[in-house]
């Protein structure tokens, strides 16, 4: 038969039991009357106190941590609470999360009492209190809002390849299709455009640019300058790519201040130089961008049907 081991606390030699209790066998159970005291004092009740405070909140750290680990990269709702060095504090109900100034969408205003939902960006166990780090600037806050709206996401009929971000003003998104007969653009557009439109209310005055994703290097490049339309791609070495565009679509492939052509470089990963057909020798102001950017989110390429695109 194995033997418990000896805890001091819990268990006393046969012989000592004896002289506790004459009678006193293995495995029994003695019981041993607490000292009472009228006045511990004040330092003593203070101690102890303190103790049971401390041991409640690492109870209460540990239950937050269990419940909020699994959440990392997740939509969660949740309440403006307070302002604080321009971080934002959200009310989550059992915690106070945090939404930093640099992950809150430029030019979005937050007032006390609103509801808004946020992506988790990290749960942070090394502080004293569990961090529930937030953000809405996130690339992947526009992915988890689609994943929402959007049944063929959830189901893996429709895939996001890539995004790319620029929070408050336009984000593009590639998508593609995992299953026959499904059109990926027109499942995150949705019905007259209810999907997407659920989606940009959330952002606020954000565009949403919903594009389908080539293998073909020249078909991505050219469906990720939407919404102007292309004439020729020229592949060049070097992950290089030079797009010829009709001269009344040149600004709008460009973008203000070179944001379309950045965002499609972001998203495609190529380095890309927009030209005139007209001009074909003559590079323009604001129209080269590299694909090197920290807002790029890449998903491993499979294969995607070749069709139009959609800018919304």
């Amino acid at each position: 038969m194995k033997l418990p081991r000896f805890n001091p606390e819990r268990h006393i030699a046969l012989e000592e039991a004896k002289k506790t209790k004459k009678g006193a066998v293995l495995d029994e159970e003695l019981t041993f009357p607490l000292e009472t005291h009228e006045d511990f004092g004040r330092i003593a009740a203070q101690t102890a106190k303190q103790v049971i405070l401390q041991k409640l909140r690492e109870s209460e750290r540990d239950s937050i941590l269990n419940e909020w680990r699994d959440k990392e990269g997740t939509i969660v709702s949740g309440v403006v609470q307070r302002f604080e060095r321009g971080n934002v504090y959200i009310d989550l109900s059992r915690t106070i999360g945090v939404m930093f100034a640099n992950e809150s969408i430029p030019g979005e205003h937050y007032r006390a009492g609103e509801r808004l939902r946020f992506l988790v960006l990290t749960v942070q166990e090394d502080a004293r209190l569990p961090g529930i780090i937030l953000s809405r600037s996130h690339p992947k806050f526009v992915m988890e809002l689609f994943k929402m709206e959007v049944p063929e996401l959830a189901e893996g009929a429709v895939e996001i390849k890539a995004i790319a971000r620029e929070p408050g003003n336009r984000t593009k998104l590639a998508v593609a299709s995992t299953s026959d007969g499904v059109d990926p653009v027109g499942a995150l557009v949705g019905q007259r455009g209810t999907r997407v439109m659920a989606v940009n209310n959330e952002l606020g005055q954000e565009k949403i640019d919903i594009i389908e994703y080539a293998e073909d290097p020249e078909k991505f490049i050219s469906n990720s300058i939407s919404p102007a339309k292309v004439r020729s791609v020229e592949i060049m070495p070097r992950r290089e790519a030079r797009i010829y565009v009709p001269e009344d679509q040149l600004s709008l492939a460009i973008g203000k201040g070179g944001q379309n052509v950045r965002l499609a470089a972001k998203l495609t990963g190529w380095k890309i130089d927009v030209r005139s057909e007209k001009r074909p020798e003559e590079s323009q102001e604001g129209g080269i961008a590299g694909s090197i950017d920290a807002d790029q989110i890449p998903v491993e390429p499979e294969d995607g049907d070749e069709k139009g695109d959609l800018s919304v």
